[in-house]
């Protein structure tokens, strides 16, 4: 190999390391303001207009979600009772499915009136147009406090039936299993 790649092979070289040391260092320098700073930090509980518009979004999402179970809630009802029905006719002890079950189903109708309730707020949507953009802070933030309460109060009501019903359900089959069958996390543990 000739000197002159040598050398240039060197120089290559050199210009990497100095070019990756160089960038371990800062680009910018801070400095801490003086004692004579007179800005103030923003209030807590300040929301941005975009803030307030992505939570917007997100509520009526979320909403709009719990309208479609709402929906098809009573289908869903039906299917589980028919499998508890042809369970109880196989002989099998279905009482805490089924008592579950129907602490669910009482849930689901004290949440129904809740859950229409808080419609108008979502159709009247004030502080927001119709394109879900902030036209008044004040009223946009009780808004979302408002839907954000109501989906709240929604899943207090339902969620521990919810869990009730998943761990009768969990610990029926369980009990039910056949004899020699390992047990087998559906969660895939």
């Amino acid at each position: 190999m000739s000197k002159i790649m040598m050398w240039f092979r060197k120089a290559l070289l050199a210009a990497v390391v100095a070019a990756l040391g160089l960038s371990a260092l800062p680009t910018a320098s801070v400095f801490a303001l003086g004692l004579n700073d007179t800005t103030t930090p923003p209030a807590p509980g300040w929301f941005s207009n975009a803030r307030l518009e992505m939570s917007w979004t997100r509520e009526q999402a979320i909403y709009a979600r719990l309208g479609r179970l709402f929906d098809q809630s009573g289908e869903m009802i039906v299917n589980a009772q028919k499998l508890i029905d042809q369970a109880k006719s196989n002989g099998k002890d279905v009482s805490a499915v089924q008592s579950a079950l129907d602490a669910l189903i009482a849930a689901i109708k004290q949440a129904r009136p809740v859950y229409d309730g808080g419609q108008s707020v979502i159709t009247s949507h004030p502080g927001f147009d119709n394109a879900g953009n902030v036209t008044d802070v004040t009223q946009a933030k009780a808004t979302v406090k408002s839907v954000g309460d109501t989906l709240k109060q929604i899943r207090q009501i339902v969620e521990g039936p919810r869990k009730a019903l998943r761990e009768a359900v969990k610990a029926f089959r369980d009990a039910n299993k056949p004899v020699g069958t390992p047990a087998i996390d559906p969660r895939g543990g």
